[in-house]
């Protein structure tokens, strides 16, 4: 059994920064492409962010292209996301999940079969 478990979550200003955790269980983390998505009170979970099994390629969102960055380290089975000049608009549970082996990269909430529990960010103006 695959678990996800996020953490740095947290309240901040907008324009502050915040790194998120992703630790995964199991031994073959570095097998798959892993994501992030978030969804706000009210609102559909979106995707957010995704990052292949070697870390080669990364996929945005147009929201946070150029704000955030998807990491991962495969040796400490961990999945980043390092956000830059919050903005209001960014608040919202933050959650990671681990692709399905055939895919690559993927942008939809379809691609993925595994999710954590979730990161509360809030971030005030």
């Amino acid at each position: 059994q695959v678990q996800l478990v996020e953490s740095g979550g947290g309240l901040v200003q907008a324009g502050a920064s915040l790194r998120l955790s992703c630790a995964a269980s199991g031994r073959t983390f570095s097998s798959y492409a892993m994501g992030w998505f978030r969804q706000a009170p009210g609102k559909e979970r979106e995707f957010v962010a995704a990052i292949s099994w070697s870390g080669g390629s990364t996929y945005y969102a147009d929201s946070v292209k150029g704000r955030f960055s998807i990491s991962r380290g495969n040796a400490k089975n961990t999945v980043y996301l390092q956000m830059n000049s919050l903005k209001p608009e960014d608040t919202a549970v933050y959650y990671c999940a681990r692709a399905l082996l055939t895919i690559t990269i993927g942008s939809t909430r379809d691609d993925y079969d595994y999710w954590g529990q979730g990161t509360q960010v809030t971030v005030s103006s």
